[in-house]
């Protein structure tokens, strides 16, 4: 009885110690070109992940300038439980052609897929279906879309992904419709400063992308977006800590939000990893994973005389 006892606390005791001992992997830039949008992941990542309380380890690598699947070599052993990252789209593809034995959140989106790898990213096929969305319930049956001279190449991937989805009409002008119907809709893709240069626009069925939402500055009235809801929802008290202690301009705020949403992803398979499906309301938006595949949906917004309001 005694051996049975002395077994079973060894036995309890060796599987708090490897549970300690494991630990998750975070794979970004920290220096190089993409280092500002390494460390806003990383600040929203680290800010989410103090919050919950977790006490799994994370370490935290450098990708700039070294091959994804050397890094893996090298940081990858047997306490690893996870591996996140890497942010670029090259390494990515990469990664997922490795085909890695350990589970990886990958936090960009390429076409090749992976068993092991789930893809998290901030993607324009996501901003084009919640756009969508919106035109659907708006009864769109006629798209006009007015760009920025100079930024066509910026807005194609967007492009691509909402014609692949909607059944009508899209129309690129050279000039801004003098008037739409109850079925038309003006698309302006462009920066902040250019849209508050453009006169007489519509003040219904007008829609912008997140990219032209900036702080403190103004958007057109009856304008409506999408975009990730913590950067309007003060209820996400770890992304607003993440931003004070890192107070960035907006699309590294999404950063932070995405990070956030990175460290509760996976948490998610930490506690379950075998998790196949689930969906929750997350700071970059609606977040569904389904057969290891996440999608993003993004809150929509109208920009009214009072303010910002949710769609």
């Amino acid at each position: 009885m005694l051996n049975n006892k002395n077994n079973l606390i060894g036995f309890m005791l060796y599987c708090i110690f490897n549970h300690a001992q494991a630990e998750v992997l975070v794979i970004l830039p920290e220096s190089g070109p993409m280092a500002r949008a390494g460390l806003s992941v990383k600040q929203g990542f680290m800010s989410a992940y103090q919050a919950s309380g977790q006490k799994t380890p994370i370490k935290f690598v450098n990708s700039d300038q070294k091959q994804i699947v050397q890094l893996l070599k090298n940081n990858v052993n047997k306490k690893t439980q996870m591996v996140i990252g890497p942010l670029a789209r090259n390494e990515v593809e990469g990664l997922s052609k490795s085909k890695p034995k350990v589970r990886v959140l990958a936090l960009n989106e390429v076409t090749d897929q992976s068993d092991n790898v789930w893809q998290f990213s901030l993607s324009k096929k996501d901003d084009a279906y919640a756009l969508n969305q919106i035109l659907q319930k708006d009864k769109i049956k006629q798209f006009y879309v007015f760009r920025q001279p100079g930024t066509e190449v910026d807005s194609e991937l967007f492009l691509m992904s909402l014609v692949s989805q909607i059944d009508y009409p899209l129309t690129v002008v050279e000039e801004i419709p003098k008037k739409l119907n109850k079925q038309s809709s003006l698309l302006l893709l462009g920066n902040n400063e250019w849209l508050n240069t453009l006169a007489k626009l519509p003040n219904k069925n007008l829609y912008v992308l997140a990219n032209a939402i900036e702080q403190h500055q103004p958007i057109p009235k009856g304008a409506r977006f999408c975009d990730a809801p913590a950067l309007y929802d003060p209820g996400w008290s770890d992304v607003i800590k993440a931003y004070q202690h890192h107070p960035v301009s907006m699309p590294y705020q999404r950063l932070l939000a995405f990070g956030s949403d990175t460290w509760h992803l996976a948490q998610q398979y930490l506690d379950e990893p075998n998790l196949k499906s689930m969906e929750f309301e997350g700071r970059t938006g609606l977040i569904k994973i389904s057969n290891n595949q996440i999608q993003r949906i993004p809150q929509c917004y109208e920009n009214t005389r009072k303010g910002i309001k949710t769609l």
